[in-house]
């Protein structure tokens, strides 16, 4: 690699990181050619996790850190004093081929700012997505963002070899987006979620391939007074109408040369890890927005506690529950318990009453759980009768959390 690209390499690589929409869970495998190359396992450069648990690797660069648009609260933005760099389409593929080639990487996340116009931008994209896939053979996973002022029409050539497209919603609230990216349009980019969403699931129907591994979406949290009850309803609303596969949570960050509109100080990445607590509670547990909102305070999730344990301290009176007898969506709200445990425990409990070594064996956070379970040998204190639960089950302050 020449010193130019290395150069360029650091810049835009650097400039990528503060997209987090960067995963390839939902990827369907690409049949690859005899001359193909790539695949989705591996080792490389950036680690995203599926919601299995999968590590996965990707080249995660921008197009280009020049921009036409001002958004406050982006560090490529126009007025940002930062150094610049652009690459150009056969770099791109050159740079992710050659990583490949070395088992650095399992595919591309490429993102970009807005040069010269939205549809110039799109195009140029979409160019390496289809030499890559065209003239190179490359059946890797290829995650492209999708610029929402573009034409519908290079949107949809980009979903022809794209896994997956994402496109930023920036804010949960339409209010702010206006005040802190005037140039972006909340309604526009809702509309253009809504075509990729047509199309997905018309191809879908018609079992042909346009962005097989569904779209996502980026929030960031802390750059305005909007709370955290009002970002997961965003939250349930795209999932609900859109069929997104993830939102991605990024805690606010100052940046140099700031507005004064902006946070002087960083958002807490707790909120951003109890931001992430919750979505999941919302797609997979069955909560709904008001339930986790209730766990904390004027809309903010508690940070010291996750929001399962804040909302079954809340309803201290609906435990301890059976763990033989209680339906599942009961058990789903046991702290401690992840799905794959409840279903291994309805699984297990039809062949005899289950005791609490019986719980230790098929969940592996079975002392948060004993506090609000009922086993065969096993009948805690009713959660009414214990004051100093919560200082009990409140883990020791720590950056991340895992979430059981």
């Amino acid at each position: 690699m020449d010193d130019t690209l290395a150069t360029k390499l650091r810049i835009l690589a650097d400039a990528a990181k503060y997209d987090a929409s960067c995963a390839s869970s939902g990827s369907a495998g690409r049949a690859a050619k005899k001359t193909g190359i790539g695949s989705t396992t591996g080792a490389g450069i950036c680690h995203s996790y599926t919601p299995d648990g999968r590590c996965v690797s990707l080249l995660k660069i921008l197009l280009t850190n020049y921009c036409l648009f001002d958004c406050a609260y982006c560090i490529n933005r126009r007025s940002s004093n930062v150094e610049r760099a652009r690459f150009s389409v056969d770099e791109v593929v050159r740079l992710t081929l050659g990583f490949y080639k070395r088992n650095y990487i399992e595919g591309l996340f490429l993102s970009s700012g807005i040069i010269r116009s939205p549809d110039y931008t799109m195009e140029q994209m979409m160019r390496v997505a289809r030499s890559l896939r065209e003239e190179h053979g490359f059946a890797g996973y290829i995650h492209l963002k999708a610029i929402p002022e573009a034409s519908p029409w290079l949107v949809e050539q980009a979903g022809l070899w794209a896994d997956r497209l994402s496109l930023n919603i920036e804010l949960a609230s339409e209010t702010s987006l206006k005040s802190l990216a005037p140039e972006k349009d909340a309604p526009r980019i809702r509309a253009t979620m809504g075509q990729m969403t047509e199309r997905i699931a018309e191809a879908r129907e018609e079992k042909r391939r346009f962005a097989p591994a569904g779209q996502s979406t980026q929030m960031i949290v802390g750059a305005d007074a909007t709370t955290d009850a009002t970002v997961l309803e965003t939250s349930a609303t795209l999932y609900r109408g859109y069929g997104l596969r993830r939102v991605y949570y990024s805690a606010f960050s100052p940046i140099p040369e700031a507005s004064r509109v902006l946070p002087v100080k960083p958002a807490p990445l707790r909120r951003e890890n109890r931001l992430y607590q919750a979505d999941w509670l919302l797609r997979y547990y069955g909560f709904s927005v008001e339930e986790i909102a209730a766990g904390g305070t004027e809309g903010m999730l508690d940070l010291d506690i996750d929001p399962k344990l804040a909302w079954a301290l809340k309803h201290r009176e609906r435990f301890p529950v059976d763990v033989n007898s209680a339906d599942r969506e009961m058990l789903l709200r046991v702290p401690g318990l992840g799905a794959r445990a409840v279903d291994r425990i309805l699984k297990a409990r039809r062949f005899g009453r289950l005791r609490l070594d019986d719980i230790g064996r098929l969940s592996t956070s079975v002392k948060r759980a004993r506090a609000f379970l009922i086993t065969a040998d096993h009948h805690p204190l009713r959660l009414t009768d214990r004051a100093d639960l919560r200082e009990r089950l409140a883990p020791a302050p720590r950056q991340m959390e895992l979430f059981g």
